[in-house]
């Protein structure tokens, strides 16, 4: 990913549709006072029940995060690292995703950000776009593959990296093996991936995540997996979504979404944002464990080149901020009537539910829930006009309802 954005845009659009009840016809009761009780007067929708089941565990969340590649653009100052990864006054982002440069003498420099990053409990990852030019065929930093030679030279270059920068979560040996760019690359097969890390996986210094395909292709991870060595040595499945519908396949490990990006126009467009948002919801129903925008600061991305909060990063921060590492996605009504997509979440007896409203009126939403003991929620809503506007309500007996503003993201923590 860097220069060929454009032309990805044009197979990376999603499509949601609706897979479960008939939107319910009805009328709402104080529109413009939004209160949370059953429509009776004025024409709104009513969306049927979505059912909350937090004893069925489904994956555990890493985290939601974007991309620090200092080099290519400049390094996060330290209010915009405040803004990006605090839980109280920024995005809460908990995964950051860094470049490991093939100079050496570029990594000290990342080790800022990433301290700050893991001080407020964020998950590093790293990806090489590239060998050093030495160590590939082609004696170039574009295209060309890993010398077989070169193994555990590679090896150590990113265990080297690893070390210098204090420590990461994990790292991909190769960032988009199977498309051809003019920009810092290796073109390398889903075998010559799983042959580098049978050989020198466990050499690399942390855990390592592979194969990081462009496209999330299935073909491509499940030869990489064919290697019984390489599966052994990888600890978690990654990959990016450019021209790919999210789909849940059982890969036996954790699957990381670690790049992709909705578009490049302005970030505070109101309809981008509600794009990303339900991509993160259409990721987490795929069985995603990690989603991962690509730049946090850009003017398309969750911080503009000023370092504010777009509303594309209000939208990421419904899920970033309250859904934190240790979490588990749990089984309820994903799409309970057309326009509207549920996930929710747990961590104890916490529980955290995202609803996202893509209709064009107020949607009135029942919920019922069980095997978890609740008195009530704090709410936090983002439409066109506001962003995360708080309140609480309060709920009994297994089941209540809110109404869900118009185009709107809503984000639900009992107590």
């Amino acid at each position: 990913m860097k220069k060929r954005i454009a032309s990805l845009l044009l197979i990376s659009v999603l499509t949601f549709t609706s897979c479960s009840k008939d939107e319910e016809s009805a009328v709402i009761e104080n529109i413009t006072t939004e209160k949370d009780t059953k429509p009776t007067n004025l024409t709104g929708k009513v969306s049927s029940n979505a059912t909350i089941e937090p004893a069925s565990v489904q994956q555990y969340i890493r985290g939601f995060g974007g991309a620090n590649i200092r080099g290519w653009v400049a390094d996060l100052t330290a209010n915009q690292k405040i803004k990006a990864f605090s839980t109280t006054e920024g995005l809460g982002l908990s995964v950051l995703r860094v470049r490991i440069s093939p100079n050496s003498s570029d990594w000290t420099a990342e080790k800022a950000t990433i301290d700050a990053a893991k001080s407020y409990g964020a998950t590093i990852i790293a990806s090489s776009w590239t060998a050093p030019a030495s160590m590939k065929d082609n004696n170039n930093l574009v295209a060309g593959k890993l010398k077989t030679s070169s193994y555990a030279a590679y090896a150590q270059h990113l265990k080297n990296f690893n070390t210098t920068v204090g420590g990461v979560a994990a790292i991909s040996p190769i960032n988009e093996p199977n498309i051809n760019v003019s920009y810092e690359s290796m073109e390398l097969t889903a075998s010559e991936v799983a042959n580098f890390v049978a050989a020198q996986g466990d050499n690399c210094g942390t855990k390592i995540m592979a194969p990081e395909p462009f496209n999330m292709n299935t073909t491509y991870i499940n030869t990489y997996l064919n290697n019984t060595t390489a599966k052994n040595k990888t600890s978690y499945i990654a990959g990016h979504i450019y021209g790919a519908n999210p789909t849940y396949v059982n890969f036996g490990k954790e699957v990381w979404m670690t790049e992709h990006i909705t578009d490049t126009n302005d970030a505070n467009i109101w309809t981008g944002a509600m794009n990303t948002a339900k991509e993160i919801h259409k990721c987490m129903i795929a069985g995603y464990s990690m989603y991962t925008w690509w730049y946090i600061r850009r003017s398309y991305g969750l911080l503009d080149e000023n370092g504010n909060i777009t509303k594309r990063g209000y939208a990421m921060t419904h899920f970033s901020r309250w859904i934190r590492p240790g979490f588990n996605k749990v089984n309820c009504t994903a799409n309970p009537s057309s326009g509207v997509y549920i996930t929710a979440y747990k961590k104890d007896n916490k529980l955290v539910i995202v609803a996202i409203n893509d209709n064009s009126e107020i949607t009135y939403q029942p919920f019922s829930y069980s095997n978890i003991s609740i008195t009530g929620f704090n709410r936090y809503k983002t439409t066109s006009s506001s962003n995360l506007a708080a309140d609480n309500i309060a709920v009994s007996g297994g089941n209540f309802g809110i109404n869900l503003p118009a185009s709107s993201i809503t984000t639900l923590i009992s107590y």
